[in-house]
C-alpha cells in the first residue's frame, strides 16, 4: 500500500486526487507544516527539500520508491498504471506541457501571491501587485486554452487537470463572469467523485492559521517555520 505524506494544500490534494482516480489504496499521514513536521530528521530523510507531498510506494520499480515533487508523483503514477496520461506522442507532449505550466507557473506564482498578500508580516505593495497581476495573467492563459478545449491537454481528462484544479478552484468560483471557460472546466472537474474524495483528504487537518482556516492566530513562529529562520536552519 502506498503511503502519502501530505496535507490540505493544493500540492497535497493533487496527489490525493490522483490516488483516488486510480482507485489505489493508500495510507494518509498528515505533515503539519505549521508545526514544523517537514523539518524533522524523519521527514528530511524522505525529502531533503522539506516539502510535502511525498509518497512511498513499496511496489516501485526495483523495490520501494520514495518520491517527492507533486508533478513527478502524478506522472509516475499515471505511467505506472497506464491511465490519465495520453498514449500518443503528441498528446503526451501537450499533457506534459500543461503539467509543467502548472508546476512552473501556476503553483509558484499563486504561492508567492498568497505569501505577500496574506502571510507576510510586512505588506509590500509592489510585491502584492506584481504577483496579483501574474495570477490574473495565468488565469487568462488557462481560460483562453479552455475556450477551445474541454480539458487542458485536449478532449480527455489528464494529470494536467488534476494538478491545476486545486490551485484554481477558488479563483474560478470568485471570477465566474470574468473566466467563464475556467469556471465551466472547474465545475466539470469538481463534479468527479474521485476529485471530491481527494479534496476531502486531510480536510480535518486544516489549520486556523492558514488562508483556508481564516488566518486566525498566525504568529511569527509560524512564519519562521514556513519561510524564516527555522526553515533555513533545517539544512
Amino acid at each position: 500500500m502506498i503511503t502519502l505524506y501530505g496535507g490540505p494544500t493544493p500540492n497535497g490534494r493533487k496527489v490525493a486526487i490522483m490516488l483516488e482516480e486510480l482507485d489505489l489504496p493508500f495510507e494518509y499521514r498528515w505533515v503539519d507544516i505549521m508545526a514544523g513536521d517537514q523539518l524533522t530528521p524523519e521527514f528530511l530523510a524522505l525529502n531533503p527539500n522539506n516539502k510535502m507531498p511525498v509518497i512511498v510506494d513499496p511496489d516501485g520499480p526495483d523495490g520501494e520508491l520514495v518520491l517527492w515533487e507533486s508533478g513527478a508523483i502524478l506522472w509516475y503514477l499515471g505511467e505506472k498504471h497506464g491511465r490519465l496520461i495520453p498514449k500518443d506522442p503528441r498528446g503526451r507532449a501537450i499533457c506534459h506541457q500543461w503539467l509543467m505550466f502548472q508546476m512552473s507557473g501556476v503553483g509558484p506564482m499563486f504561492g508567492q501571491n498568497a505569501h505577500f498578500a496574506f502571510y507576510a508580516k510586512d505588506k509590500h505593495p509592489y510585491s502584492i501587485e506584481r504577483y496579483g497581476n501574474e495570477v490574473k495573467r495565468l488565469l487568462r492563459v488557462l481560460d483562453g486554452r479552455l475556450a477551445g478545449s474541454r480539458y487542458l491537454a485536449g478532449e480527455d481528462y489528464t494529470v494536467a487537470d488534476i494538478a491545476t484544479y486545486p490551485y484554481t478552484l477558488r479563483q474560478a468560483e470568485a471570477r465566474r463572469a470574468e473566466l467563464p471557460n475556467l469556471a465551466r472546466w472547474s465545475d466539470e472537474v469538481g463534479a468527479r467523485p474521485a476529485v471530491q474524495r481527494g479534496m476531502d483528504i486531510g480536510r480535518q487537518d486544516v489549520r486556523k492559521e492558514t488562508i483556508e482556516g481564516g488566518l486566525a492566530g498566525l504568529t511569527d513562529e509560524h512564519r519562521s517555520i514556513l519561510f524564516g529562520d527555522r526553515q533555513y536552519a533545517s539544512g
